[in-house]
């Protein structure tokens, strides 16, 4: 086995003596947990080989600090954190999202509402730029660099690298499920808990406008009896019925793997046949195989948008007009600080240290109404957000209206002076769509 510096300098050598300028994307081992894009650029660019940095490469369990490799799928990490009584401080909802991806693609969970983002955890990064230049950045050394890497999906750089902080776990999750009819009195709840901090999870599910769920955990010793939902019984449509649950700690963090609120499969007959076998790894690596016969008008809207808390009545009331789709996951996240990557104007707009993160999940596409496009003027408007693993259609005027173009410029320069890996708008909103180069 090659060790870490050998892998880097392999993929250094190869960026600092390639002779194509052509756009460039990675090969990875891990399947891509963006929405699907049939018509996506990338499947078409040249590629260089990321595959083997997949490792962890140091648990401190004293000073609750890992060392991994941009490929360590969640699933192998929690396995190997929590023999030490150690977790993440975010585990996204999928298995196979990596620590990479998850810094590179802004990933979030239940534990946000206190913790932030999976990169408001990370301490440290090893960058290899499109010169093959390797690079450590920290709050302390090249801090603007470390601060751009999140949300900017590899156009600055390859990540090499991540050190990030783990907390105390224990074997169980007891989850209690609190039901409320009203957005008001869901809102109540929430800022409650984000206040007094007396859980260790929170999420929710906004099944309409008259019943929300909100998922309240809290790490136990023992358990009466624990569920897991890997087969059969599917987490979000739970929450409705039940008053508690009791899950396996590992269990709780990927209790959405079959899907968020669009599970496959999606009947009984199915899951039974098949649930045991599919998740959504799965889906997303038999699209890749079949993408070109499968049109865009086929693909069911997805997309996370990140509300201010604030703003979450005058949002949900224009959704409701607008949109009307439920259910709807709700993921409370705290902003760390005004992120580097955010614009001012943006900042500007909202003042809010908490957010809504809601997950739309299996909307069908509406000829008459492009959901994508009156969301993002919606969330303009209101100083949101969305992530960029949707399809995006901001025009490049208004997509530098959210996004710094001042600090993700003045770091491209450094990093990517040729554009080999496209910028950020050209990558997440053209390219994706098959526009352009």
């Amino acid at each position: 086995m090659q060790t870490h510096k050998q892998k880097v300098d392999r993929i250094s050598n190869q960026l600092k003596n390639r002779k194509s300028t052509e756009h460039l994307s990675l090969y990875k081992k891990a399947v891509s947990h963006e929405v699907p894009k049939p018509n996506d650029k990338r499947y078409t660019d040249e590629k260089i080989d990321v595959s083997d940095l997949n490792e962890i490469l140091h648990i401190d369990a004293k000073k609750k600090i890992c060392i991994a490799e941009p490929g360590v799928t969640f699933v192998d990490l929690v396995k190997a954190t929590i023999k030490h009584g150690l977790v993440p401080l975010t585990v996204p909802e999928f298995k196979t999202i990596t620590i990479g991806g998850a810094v590179a693609g802004c990933s979030i969970e239940s534990m946000s509402f206190m913790h932030g983002g999976f990169h408001d955890n990370c301490v440290e990064y090893e960058i290899i730029t499109a010169k093959g230049e390797v690079l450590t950045c920290s709050p302390k050394k090249n801090n603007l660099l470390f601060q751009m890497v999140h949300g900017t999906f590899g156009t600055l750089g390859i990540i090499s690298k991540l050190k990030f902080r783990l907390t105390p776990a224990k074997p169980i999750v007891k989850v209690t499920y609190e039901k409320y009819r009203t957005l008001e009195e869901y809102k109540k709840a929430i800022w409650r808990r984000f206040k007094n901090k007396d859980c260790d999870f929170m999420d929710g599910i906004i099944h309409s406008p008259t019943k929300y769920v909100l998922s309240i955990g809290k790490f136990v010793d023992k358990a009466p009896y624990t569920h897991s939902y890997d087969w059969m019984r599917v987490y979000y449509k739970s929450t409705k019925r039940r008053k508690e649950d009791y899950i396996k700690t590992p269990d709780y963090f990927f209790r959405y793997n079959k899907g968020v609120t669009n599970v496959i499969p999606k009947s009984f007959i199915g899951r039974l046949l098949f649930g045991k076998f599919i998740s959504s790894n799965e889906v997303l690596k038999i699209f890749e195989k079949i993408r070109r016969f499968v049109p865009a008008s086929r693909i069911p809207v997805t997309l996370d948008v990140f509300i201010p808390f604030s703003k979450a009545t005058e949002f949900m009331d224009w959704y409701r007009r607008e949109v009307n789709f439920f259910p709807i996951w709700c993921v409370p996240y705290r902003r760390g600080h005004d992120y580097e990557w955010i614009s001012k104007e943006v900042l500007k707009k909202s003042s809010d240290k908490l957010y809504l993160d809601l997950a739309i999940y299996g909307l069908e596409k509406n000829r008459d109404k492009d959901y994508y496009k009156i969301i993002e003027d919606k969330l303009m408007e209101i100083g949101g957000l969305k992530t960029l693993i949707s399809t995006n259609y901001y025009t490049e005027k208004e997509f530098w209206k959210t996004w710094n173009k001042k600090n993700y410029d003045k770091i491209k320069k450094r990093t990517d002076p040729n554009n080999i890996f496209r910028n950020l708008y050209t990558k997440m909103c053209k390219a994706s769509r098959g526009i352009g180069k």
